[in-house]
């Protein structure tokens, strides 16, 4: 089940083509975030998201750039500690550069580190609090460790920016009958 999630992890970030200069602060967001947001179908949403992705993947910077591929080549050998070096030395040089921490965040996820993956997720949503894969990650994070509560707050968070998530609604479903039990 390990290597199933690190694949989806990796999977995810390996597939997209990436831009020449982008990140949360570009000017093309607001307008993708919109047509996220009303996209009728997870068929129409797909090429949005994947859109969104390549601009928050790149840092403007061809050596922090070089490092976050890096990253990723990493994780796709499952050698998640080289992975957190390179992801960690993005955040040393470029702070503000939120998807350089959410790519932590993963890697810690994936290393079972769930306190780091969690600080790591607030700083990404403190730079770009739209970022639904960091919110669905901390969901994630709040499964494994047995709050329902706040995974489906997570999860309700993400659907909210990205309607058509997928699995978010499933979670959402599931963690719904789970806490409203508890409640009663």
């Amino acid at each position: 089940m390990k290597s199933f999630l690190h694949w989806i992890a990796t999977a995810a970030t390996l597939t997209f083509s990436v831009p020449m200069q982008a990140s949360q602060n570009d000017a093309r967001l607001p307008m993708l975030f919109e047509k996220l947001k009303s996209a009728e179908t997870l068929e129409e949403a797909l090429p949005i998201e994947k859109l969104i992705w390549n601009i928050w993947l790149m840092s403007g910077n061809g050596e922090l750039d070089a490092l976050i591929l890096k990253g990723l080549q990493a994780m796709g050998r499952e050698s998640n500690e080289e992975a957190l070096a390179a992801f960690s030395k993005v955040t040393e040089v470029q702070p503000d550069f939120a998807e350089a921490w959410n790519k932590r965040a993963t890697v810690n996820y994936l290393l079972g580190r769930y306190q780091d993956s969690v600080i790591d997720i607030q700083k990404t949503l403190s730079l770009e609090p739209r970022h639904f894969g960091a919110l669905s990650g901390l969901g994630l994070i709040n499964l494994a460790i047995g709050h329902e509560r706040e995974a489906l707050k997570a999860f309700e968070a993400a659907l909210k920016i990205h309607p058509h998530l997928p699995g978010a609604k499933t979670y959402i479903e599931e963690l719904r009958k789970t806490v409203h039990g508890k409640q009663v």
